[in-house]
C-alpha cells in the first residue's frame, strides 16, 4: 500500500488534496494567499529556535534582539471567501511551540487586564518599572512568538491608543503576527477619534508584515447557506410569538430567571436565564455600557442566546452598531447558538454604510447568515455535547 501523502508540511499542498477530493472549489486566489502563508511557514522553519535554560530564560531573552526578523502576513478581503479557513490551516502547521490564536477584540482585553493588573503593581511597590508597556510586551512574547488573529480590526480608541507602543515592542523582540481581516491596513479605525495618533500604527505594521488581498469572486459562506428558523423578521406581535415558542421548547419547561455575571467589581444582568441558555433583548445588550469584555463573558457562560427586537441601524445608533458588531463577532467565535428577531434581514439593518461601522457591518451581515446555516448550527450542537 502506498503511503499517504503528508499534507501538514504545506498550505498549498492541504488546499490542492481538498480540492482533489471535491471537499473544496479550485480557486486561484486562495491558492496564492496559501503561498504567501508557506513562505511565513518557511521563515518560521528556519529561524534558530530559542533555549530556555533558566526559570528567567524568556526575561533575558526578551532583553536580546532577534536574530533575524521573520515577516508575518495581513489578509484582507470580503467576507466569505475563506480567510478563516487558511489561516486554520496555517495555525495547525506553524512550527511554534509558542503560539497563540485568538479574536482580535478577545486578545485586546487581555492586553487592558495585564496593563491594569501591572499599574496596580507598581501602584503597590511591588515593581519600580512605571510604564506597563515593555513588561507587558515581555510576557506577551513569552508566552507566543507567533500571534494569529482573526478578524483584525480596531473600533475602540483604547486599543488604538495602544496598538503602536505595544507591537514596537512585540516585534522588537521578534513576535510574527499574521492576521485576517475583511479591511485593509490603510482604512483600519478609520473614522475613529484621534485617528492621527493611530496612524503610527499602520506604518509599523507595513514594516513587518506583508500586506496580500484575498479576492476570491465567490462568497462560500452564502453559497452553504441553508436557512433555518432563527432569524426572524420583520418586527411585529407575530414575531414575538415566534420567539417566545422557541424559548418556550429550549427551555423543556424549566423556569427562567434573571442573572448576573460578576464581572471586576461589577455584575452583566441578563434577564432571563437557565443552564446555558439566555435571553436578552437588544436594548440589554447594546444600548447599556458593555464592552468586548463583557460580550466575551457572556459567550463563555452560555451556548445558546436568544436577543429580541434588533432594530435598523442609522447614524443616530452609532454606539449600539460597535456594541452590536463586537457582540456578534464574539457569538461567532464562540459558536454560539443563536435565535434573533429583526426589523430586517442582515444585509439591511444597516441603514448607511460609511466608514469603519461600513466594512465591519458587512462581517456581521455574513455572519448573521452563517448563523443560520445547518452547518453552523451542527458545530454548536457539537459544542454543547462536548461540555
Amino acid at each position: 500500500m502506498q503511503p499517504m501523502p503528508d499534507y501538514s508540511i504545506s498550505v498549498v499542498e492541504h488546499l490542492k488534496a481538498l480540492t482533489a477530493s471535491g471537499s473544496l472549489q479550485v480557486d486561484s486566489a486562495q491558492m496564492d494567499v496559501a503561498k504567501s502563508l508557506d513562505h511565513v511557514l518557511a521563515a518560521l522553519k528556519r529561524k534558530r529556535p530559542a533555549t530556555k535554560s533558566s526559570a528567567l530564560g524568556w526575561m533575558f531573552a526578551a532583553r536580546k534582539k532577534p536574530a533575524w526578523i521573520v515577516r508575518g502576513l495581513y489578509i484582507h478581503g470580503s467576507v466569505g471567501r475563506g480567510k478563516t479557513m487558511l489561516m486554520d490551516m496555517f495555525y495547525a502547521m506553524a512550527p511554534c511551540n509558542r503560539k497563540r490564536r485568538a479574536h482580535f477584540h478577545e486578545f485586546m482585553a487581555d492586553v487592558h487586564n495585564r496593563i491594569a493588573a501591572h499599574r496596580l503593581k507598581f501602584k503597590n511597590g511591588e515593581t519600580k518599572q512605571a510604564d506597563p508597556v515593555p513588561p507587558v510586551a515581555a510576557d506577551l512574547f513569552s508566552q507566543a512568538e507567533l500571534l494569529c488573529f482573526d478578524e483584525f480590526s480596531v473600533t475602540d480608541i483604547a486599543d488604538a491608543m495602544i496598538l503602536s507602543r505595544l507591537f514596537s515592542e512585540l516585534f522588537s523582540l521578534g513576535c510574527v503576527l499574521v492576521a485576517t481581516s475583511n479591511v485593509e491596513p490603510d482604512n483600519l479605525y478609520r473614522d475613529g477619534l484621534n485617528r492621527g495618533l493611530f496612524l503610527p500604527f499602520i506604518d509599523l505594521l507595513k514594516r513587518y508584515v506583508d500586506i496580500v488581498t484575498l479576492d476570491s469572486p465567490t462568497d462560500y459562506r452564502l453559497e452553504k447557506l441553508n436557512s433555518q428558523p432563527v432569524y426572524l423578521i420583520p418586527l411585529n406581535e407575530r414575531t414575538d410569538m415566534a420567539m417566545d415558542a422557541s424559548w418556550t421548547q429550549v427551555l423543556h419547561g424549566r423556569k427562567a430567571l434573571p442573572l448576573d455575571i460578576p464581572m471586576k467589581g461589577r455584575s452583566i444582568h441578563v434577564p432571563l436565564a437557565v443552564d446555558r441558555m439566555a435571553r436578552f433583548s437588544f436594548a440589554d445588550l447594546c444600548e447599556a455600557p458593555l464592552g468586548a469584555a463583557d460580550f466575551l463573558a457572556i459567550a463563555n457562560r452560555f451556548d445558546t442566546i436568544f436577543i429580541d427586537r434588533v432594530p435598523r441601524l442609522g447614524p443616530e445608533k452609532r454606539n449600539q452598531t460597535k456594541r452590536f458588531i463586537i457582540l456578534i463577532d464574539t457569538l461567532y467565535d464562540h459558536a454560539v447558538r443563536l435565535y434573533v428577531s429583526a426589523e430586517a434581514m442582515p444585509e439591511d439593518l444597516l441603514v448607511e454604510r460609511r466608514g469603519t461601522e461600513g466594512f465591519e457591518f458587512d462581517r456581521t451581515a455574513s455572519r448573521l447568515f452563517e448563523m443560520r446555516s445547518a452547518e453552523y448550527l451542527a458545530q454548536t450542537h457539537g459544542k454543547r455535547a462536548a461540555e
